[in-house]
């Protein structure tokens, strides 16, 4: 176990000492933080989140703060809710073997993660779309000393994935990333300078997207704001619509739907709507970029890190083929304008 890592018995301790809940914890899969579900004996369910020991402090700050802004701004949205320590702290500071950590008691939010929902209904993901759309418009006002910090995953700095281009073993596809990397450079970061930017969640996954088991249309939870940065508004219903994109011969079809519900609570400009086609196929390269980067340096962390891989490579082969002009007329459509605004 790295120095500082939790074991369930730690985080159960943890728990009972600072919150004074008796319950028995379950670690979960995350990509940097720590992650427990704890279950009472009661039935009731909380996650404790302990911070990366590498992420700044006033990043982890930001989360928070992120979390108890959205519950004041629209308190109905899915998204998780910070639990007060017994002392009323919203934050722990942890100190072991030498490493500072931070930890959160969030609800927890009941559903399935969309990554294992086959069967998305135009209206589920519409919905996906509103919940993302509602969260940026919450957060258009919102301001944090860390709100700019430096991320991989940021679409805006894509132009700094060109390094590591190298990690990608197939030449073919190597070249295919260049390629997008280099109409992203040429294209698409000049376009972006003129657009709106605030904070916004950045990470619509499937597997950061709950949904009710019982009523497939219905989402319980939008998750996870490891990612959340401030940065062109645009970006943000791009990486969750690039999950949505379908593998057959109308790829934005599925995708629109999603952009339609976005629209509708975050009513997107006419100069935003039209990059949205290669925003998303810059997502796609991202994943395929820096899966690549980190399956070289973390190679016991392979399936995880590669969940989105291959759907990936796949969609950004069949984007290659649209005509973008057609692919920014059909997006201007979808969001009841056309591409003159």
């Amino acid at each position: 176990m790295a120095a500082g890592h939790l074991s369930p018995p730690d985080a159960e301790a943890l728990v009972r000492a600072h919150y004074g809940i008796e319950g028995r914890a379950e670690a979960l899969s995350s990509e940097r933080d720590q992650n427990f579900r704890i279950e009472s004996a009661a039935g009731r369910r909380v996650l404790l989140k302990v911070s990366d020991p590498a992420e700044e402090r006033q990043v982890t700050h930001l989360q928070t703060a992120i979390l108890q802004h959205l519950e004041r701004v629209d308190p109905a949205l899915p998204v998780p809710r910070i639990l007060p320590a017994r002392d009323g702290a919203a934050e722990i500071e942890q100190e072991r073997d030498g490493t500072r950590r931070v930890a959160r008691l969030l609800s927890f939010l009941e559903g399935v993660p969309l990554a294992s929902v086959t069967a998305r209904s135009p209206l589920l993901r519409r919905r996906i779309g509103e919940v993302a759309g509602r969260i940026a418009a919450a957060l258009s006002d919102f301001r944090h000393p860390a709100e700019a910090h430096e991320l991989i995953w940021d679409m805006a700095g894509a132009a700094r994935l060109r390094d590591l281009l190298g990690d990608i073993e197939d030449p073919d596809r190597r070249a295919l990333a260049t390629a997008y990397l280099d109409r992203f450079d040429g294209v698409v970061s000049p376009a972006l300078a003129g657009l709106r930017r605030q904070m916004v969640h950045a990470d619509a996954n499937p597997s950061n997207i709950l949904v009710d088991p019982a009523d497939a249309d219905t989402v319980t939870g939008l998750i996870d704001f490891g990612d959340a940065v401030r940065t062109v508004l645009a970006t943000d219903v791009a990486v969750a619509a690039a999950y949505h994109l379908a593998d057959d011969d109308d790829p934005l079809g599925p995708a629109g739907d999603l952009i339609a519900g976005y629209h509708a609570a975050m009513p997107l400009r006419p100069e935003e709507i039209g990059l949205l086609g290669d925003l998303m196929a810059t997502r796609l390269m991202m994943i395929v970029i820096v899966g690549a980067w980190r399956v070289r340096r973390h190679p016991e962390n392979r399936a995880y890190i590669l969940r989105n891989n291959q759907t990936a490579w796949a969609r950004l082969h069949r984007l290659a083929g649209l005509d973008r002009q057609q692919a920014a007329d059909r997006l201007h459509r979808i969001c009841g304008g056309d591409s003159h605004g």
